[in-house]
């Protein structure tokens, strides 16, 4: 056998610390703290358990730039992905972060400290090389978007104490740490192990494609899928989680294991493909599956892939003497109906007939609750996807309207709020600027920034309502574009956002304002009144503008209507 079972060193610094926790954690409570966010702490969790030996902490600027220029560890180990502690000059001040410095590392949810770093130093990376070399340098892709929007723009490098372990309370039986998992292979008599990274459900092909892959190595299967954070627009964990439970039994009796991976995916490709293998090596698995476009983010928005289709397995193959786990090479498997069996893709002879549902046909079926073949799918997986992801017409949504006070926003508000009640199948929630302004927001003034903070309300509400199911109709005055863009960036991370621009022209508003409140604007009564003494900024590229000065209340709602049941969403079953 080319590679020992479960073998390398492991560096797990919960049990190599274990017997000074109560000491280093009577220390951290006296010293200055990093509250780490989430993908600082995925990165820390796998740091104390080990999943990325041979690291002791975060990296110095010498181990950085080994591993941004030559993938390698000041010290010569293979290491791909640098894996950094970021913060900004205000913290580095404010904590007295230098050299020599003892930080404690604090979990952002529960306020416990995890760990503490001694600092080796504090150094500004150079961002633009590690963009280039790690990720590949294209500005849309999400690791490099995050270097430049999100990272902060100081580094500090050290080893680290353990205290902890995180707490987590979803699928505690399924999070191994690397110690664990060997423990368990070594428990059952497994010496060879087909580790499966995914982010994705698995389906019929992803079954077929690992049985294959351990047969051919005479191996059994760990599916280790990645459940820190992964690509925006993934699936979540949970739903994932339930659909790897229900696959399980589909593997011939005993074959197969499942375990929870707590990485932050940065979507690199190549680079990433070589540090999937280090951390799968640290579990205690021999044989790594990379396939076809292994962790790529896809395309970019001129339609070009991020990397080539092999560049991952390419990658893998050139240091496979130093990885110590074997690469198992695959293509994309595809359905051949005529024999009821799956194959790669390259093993197809030409003319034999095959079929494939891509991700996007499937999201379509799952949303318009058209058939999922069993040839493409078990039913059991189907089962859970569907309860994750209803049909459009069960879904949730939310109507924005926005516009100048008077100009018939709340009157169309209340009458599709009627409308949509009478038709029913969900319910309806409906948030007009006033009542949020009573309710939510009675607090805030007018000003600029208050303005923003209460469209960050309605847009939070908005989504968690969208998130449960629920019709929403909001309609501030919504003056500013960059908070409109927030609340529809929120709201569609659970479901649909349409954005409806009340465009009654000011003069007309004024004029049929019966109330009176322009007037009081015009004489001073109210400062920072929209049209007045305060700008509105048209929406660019609304999905619907209404004008109640060129028509009625009944027919701004039946375009509504009409804009939403050609979506699916108004749909009866």
């Amino acid at each position: 056998m080319a590679n020992p079972p479960h073998g390398g060193i492991l560096k797990d610094l919960i049990a190599r610390d274990a017997p000074r926790r109560n000491q280093l954690s009577e220390e951290a409570e006296k010293l200055p703290a990093i509250v780490l966010s989430e993908r600082q702490l995925c990165d820390l969790e796998l740091i104390l358990n080990g999943g990325f030996s041979p690291l002791e902490g975060f990296l110095n600027e010498k181990d950085y730039n080994g591993v941004v220029s030559d993938v390698r560890l000041a010290d010569g180990n293979l290491f791909s992905i640098p894996i950094t502690l970021d913060i900004s000059q205000e913290t580095i001040d404010e904590l007295g972060v230098k050299p020599g410095a003892r930080i404690a590392l604090r979990d952002f949810r529960d306020d416990r400290n995890l760990a503490i770093i001694t600092v080796d130093d504090v150094y500004k990376p150079n961002k633009e090389k590690e963009a280039k070399e790690v990720f590949g340098g294209d500005p849309e892709h999400p690791a490099v978007k995050y270097l430049f929007e999100t990272a902060k723009e100081f580094y500090v490098g050290g080893k680290i104490d353990a205290i902890d372990r995180l707490m987590h309370y979803d699928y505690v039986a399924l999070r191994y740490t690397p110690a664990e998992l060997r423990l368990h292979f070594d428990k059952l008599g497994w010496s060879r192990v087909v580790a499966f990274q995914t982010r994705n459900p698995m389906h019929r092909a992803h079954r077929e494609l690992t049985v294959r892959a351990a047969r051919l190595r005479q191996a059994n299967v760990l599916i280790h899928p990645v459940v820190g954070l992964t690509k925006p627009g993934d699936i979540d964990h949970f739903t994932r989680v339930r659909v790897y439970q229900a696959l399980l039994p589909r593997y011939p009796n005993g074959m197969a294991v499942l375990g929870l991976l707590p990485l932050a995916m940065r979507m690199g490709g190549p680079r990433e493909a070589i540090w999937h293998a280090i951390i799968r090596k640290n579990h205690g698995a021999t044989h790594f599956i990379v396939g076809r476009d292994h962790a790529g983010p896809g395309k970019n928005s001129k339609g070009v892939d991020f990397y080539g289709p092999y560049d991952a397995q390419h990658a893998v193959t050139k240091y496979k003497d130093e990885l110590g786990i074997e690469m198992v090479p695959f293509q994309q498997m595809t359905y051949l109906p005529d024999s009821d069996e799956y194959k790669p893709k390259d093993e197809v002879e030409t003319g034999i007939r095959t079929l494939d549902i891509s991700g996007t046909e499937l999201r379509k079926r799952l949303r318009t609750g058209a058939e999922i073949p069993e040839w493409f799918s078990y039913p059991e997986v189907v089962r859970v996807l569907r309860e994750s992801h209803p049909p459009r017409s069960k879904q949730g949504f939310t109507v924005f309207l926005t516009g100048y006070q008077n100009s018939g926003k709340d009157a169309i508000a209340r009458a599709l709020n009627v409308t949509l009640n009478q038709q029913g199948g969900r319910s309806v929630s409906l948030l007009l600027g006033e009542t949020v302004r009573h309710e939510l927001s009675s607090e805030l003034g007018f000003s600029r920034a208050d303005r923003d903070k209460n469209i960050g309300r309605i847009a939070f509400v908005a989504s968690e309502l969208t998130k449960a199911g629920a019709a929403v109709i909001a309609a501030p005055i919504a003056p500013f574009d960059s908070p409109r863009k927030q609340a529809k960036d929120l709201v569609e991370k659970h479901g649909s956002f349409y954005l409806i621009h009340v465009a009654t022209p000011l003069e007309y508003a004024e004029k049929t304002d019966k109330r009176g409140i322009y007037a009081k604007a015009r004489n001073g009564e109210i400062k920072g009144f929209t049209g007045v003494d305060d700008p509105y900024e048209s929406p660019e590229k609304p999905d619907l503008t209404v004008d109640i000065s060129k028509t009625n209340v009944r027919t701004a709602v039946h375009q509504i209507v009409l804009l939403l049941e050609a979506q699916g969403l108004l749909e009866q079953l």
